[in-house]
Order: structure tokens, then C-alpha cells, then sequence
């Protein structure tokens, strides 16, 4: 079982590929902090389950209908998430398959917050990943992985469809360094993403749609059944359709309970 902790405060606007003045958006600022419940099961060395129950709150700047400043804040349960695991190319369990729905279980028809800001999609997507892991070659004690996955929207409720996105990271880290009982493992890593605009009469079509590439350093405490991780992402490219709100950095917090 894991408890992640993330957090994102999204306070400058962006055009294209670089940034652009505030008064282009009528949105000033949002700030997410996410905290999902995570579990994962294997039945044999092919099968596995994994499920993540996400809770966010949301605060909201933005310019209402009357051009003043008002500021909304809320919290709900966000869109769960369901996938099934397959381990079964090699022995080692070094690559393997996830695939699954993700749910239109958070909140998605708060008055204060657009279609886009909202907490949860009001959409069923299908997921589908895959990841490897491996050793450097050639280097000892160093360690790498990949991982992808495709997240598809395919039922939406009416006048709304968020965009397809598709997410992936590579990175390395270090494999060979303890103090006691505790393992410590330092790492990098390169997490992209690519978001399609949203569609439908009540997207904003024209200011949804990103790529984004993150640099993430990171550091792991491991023992035998508590796993402690840590990283903080940086932007060093961004290209949004038209003017949205971005974060400087991504913060992650991590605990896992290893059964």
C-alpha cells in the first residue's frame, strides 16, 4: 500500500513556448495539492492488480463574469483508477503491461470551477502502459527504467471531452548504497508529457492542449517493508495552446508498506 503526496501551484501564464503576460488570461492562479491511496497486489510472478484513490483540494483564482478577482476553493474525491498487471515476459519481472479504466468518480460540475479545472473529468478512460528496468551496462550499480502510458477518454458526458494524454518517464539511479538496515538510492529522470486539446461546446478548446518535458531528481529510503520516495520535477521545456497557467516545480512525497 502507498500514500503519495503531490503538489502543484500553477501561478504563470504561458503562450506557445514561452511566457506571457498575466492580463492574456483571465485565470491567476491554481494550486493543487493531490493525496492518493495506493494499492497493489500480485497473485502469481505474471498477475497483479493495482488500484489508486485519489483526493484533491483545489484553489481557484480567477476573473469573474463581472471582471473582478474571485478565488473559489474545493476538495473531492478525484477519478479512481483500476488496472491489471502483467509481469509475465521474463523472469525477473523487469517488463511488463498495466491496463485498466480510469473512473469519473471526482467532482466535475462545481459552478465556480471551469471544465478543465475541475477535480475530476467526467469521463471513463481507458489506461494502458508499460514499463522495463534493467541494468546500466557496463556501469556498476547503476540501475534504469522506462515507463509510458496512454490515457484515452471513450465516454464523456454531454458538451465536454478532455483531451488523450500520454505520459512517460526514463531515468537511472544508484543501486549499491546503505547505512544500517536503510537503502538509499539517489536517481534522475525525464518524465514527458503530451495532452491533445479538449473538444466539445463546453471546452476551451483554444487554451487546452500541452507538452511538457521535466527534469526530476529524486531520492529513495528503503528498508524491508517501508519505502520513503522524493522528487521534485523542473520544467526545461513547455509548449502550451494558447494561454494557460503553469508550475515552476513538481513536488512529490511518497510512502509505501510493503506487506
Amino acid at each position: 500500500m502507498s500514500l503519495e503526496y503531490d503538489y502543484q501551484n500553477q501561478n504563470r501564464n504561458w503562450q506557445a513556448d514561452s511566457p506571457s503576460s498575466a492580463d492574456n488570461n483571465s485565470d491567476k492562479k491554481i494550486i493543487s495539492n493531490f493525496f492518493t491511496l495506493g494499492y497493489q497486489h500480485l497473485f502469481n510472478r505474471i498477475w497483479g492488480i493495482m488500484g489508486e484513490l485519489p483526493y484533491t483540494n483545489r484553489y481557484f483564482k480567477t476573473t469573474d463574469e463581472t471582471g473582478d478577482i474571485a478565488d473559489f476553493t474545493h476538495s473531492s474525491i478525484g477519478d479512481i483508477r483500476l488496472k491489471g498487471i502483467y509481469t509475465g515476459f521474463s523472469e525477473d519481472l523487469s517488463t511488463g503491461l498495466t491496463f485498466g479504466l480510469r473512473l469519473p468518480t471526482g467532482s466535475y460540475k462545481d459552478p465556480d470551477f471551469d471544465p478543465d479545472v475541475e477535480i475530476g473529468s467526467g469521463s471513463t478512460d481507458l489506461l494502458l502502459g508499460g514499463y522495463h528496468m534493467g541494468h546500466l551496462p557496463g556501469i556498476p550499480h547503476w540501475n534504469w527504467f522506462a515507463n509510458t502510458e496512454l490515457d484515452l477518454p471513450v465516454l464523456h458526458y454531454s458538451g465536454y471531452l478532455p483531451g488523450t494524454e500520454i505520459d512517460a518517464a526514463t531515468g537511472a539511479y544508484f543501486n549499491d548504497w546503505t547505512i544500517g538496515a536503510v537503502k538509499i538510492a539517489p536517481l534522475g529522470q525525464v518524465i514527458g508529457s503530451h495532452r491533445w486539446s479538449d473538444s466539445g461546446w463546453q471546452a476551451d478548446a483554444p487554451n487546452t492542449g500541452f507538452s511538457r518535458l521535466l527534469i526530476a531528481p529524486g531520492l529513495e529510503f528503503d528498508t524491508a517493508q517501508i519505502r520513503w520516495y522524493m522528487d521534485v520535477g523542473f520544467p526545461v521545456y513547455q509548449h502550451t495552446t494558447g494561454n494557460q497557467l503553469v508550475a515552476s516545480q513538481f513536488f512529490k512525497l511518497n510512502i509505501s508498506y510493503h506487506f
